[in-house]
């Protein structure tokens, strides 16, 4: 069975320091027999100071840490997918940019966050994603060694029409790179990420931050890997680190045909309000 790798960070405000770390994950991954290695959302810079932030954030052709990444895949012949990158745009807009990095280094696929993060918590934490980023407008499958991958980041978890585009374009497995908050993931991160694998009869994998963070956030951990009926196969509970799991194509396909709810979809009519 294909083996992955899953690297939970506590990502920091240097780009450099963390393409060190996201570098040493992908060489001990190879050591360790994956053949795909998931990184987090954010993996290459978190800093919610976001005038000390941007000077970091560079167009993709700069990006230090994608370089890396790249350069890494290409030594060890492994497939990554960077869960995202902060980067700059042509227009000089910020997107928070996914990237699936072929054995040869070659990026495979891109994916720009769909959905923004603009919340109010009831600690009193407030977050506004939208001030800073642009949204996405495109989803993105992508044939990989461990599967058809359907790509997502972190608050995109609470849509389930996405899940559905991507398990309906033969995504078998959707990762969930996320940077969590604290709150959020203790309420909902289980319980959505297992919603997502049963209703799509699919793999998820969910490589997560953690941790508190040098800009003075924190963040839930738990990378998680749960199978297509909504199984826990691994949970990396809150400690930084690499862990491994196996991925079974015949678990989806079995799954699949125990309970073929994708075969039973059907578009949905418009809704009559009755009052």
């Amino acid at each position: 069975m294909p083996r992955i790798a899953l690297l939970q960070m506590t990502s920091g405000i240097d780009p450099a320091a963390n393409a060190q770390t996201i570098v040493e994950a992908i060489h001990a991954a190879r050591d360790g027999g994956a053949e795909m290695v998931f990184t987090p959302e954010m993996a290459g810079l978190i800093d919610r100071d976001r005038t000390r932030g941007a000077a970091s954030i560079v167009l993709e052709d700069d990006d230090p840490v994608l370089a890396a990444v790249c350069s890494a895949a290409a030594k060890t012949g492994l497939w990554v997918h960077l869960g995202s990158l902060a980067v700059r745009r042509s227009d000089g807009k910020f997107a928070n940019r996914g990237f699936v990095i072929d054995g040869t280094g070659a990026i495979r696929a891109r994916y720009d966050k769909l959905h923004l993060f603009d919340v109010d918590l009831p600690t009193g934490e407030s977050w506004r994603e939208s001030a800073a980023y642009v949204a996405g407008d495109t989803a993105s499958v992508v044939d990989t060694p461990v599967g058809r991958l359907g790509a997502s980041i972190c608050y995109d978890l609470r849509f389930a029409d996405l899940y559905r585009a991507l398990s309906d374009a033969g995504a078998t497995l959707l990762s969930v790179p996320a940077a969590f908050t604290r709150p959020t993931g203790a309420a909902h991160w289980h319980i959505l990420l297992r919603a997502r694998a049963i209703e799509a009869g699919a793999y998820v994998v969910a490589a997560a931050q953690t941790g508190v963070h040098a800009d003075g956030r924190a963040t839930y951990g738990h990378s998680l890997v749960i199978d297509p009926w909504g199984e826990v196969v691994l949970d990396m509970g809150e400690p930084a680190g690499l862990a491994f799991a196996e991925i079974d194509p015949a678990r989806v396909a079995a799954v699949r045909s125990r309970m073929p709810v994708l075969q039973h979809r059907r578009a949905i009519p418009p809704v009559t309000i009755v009052r």
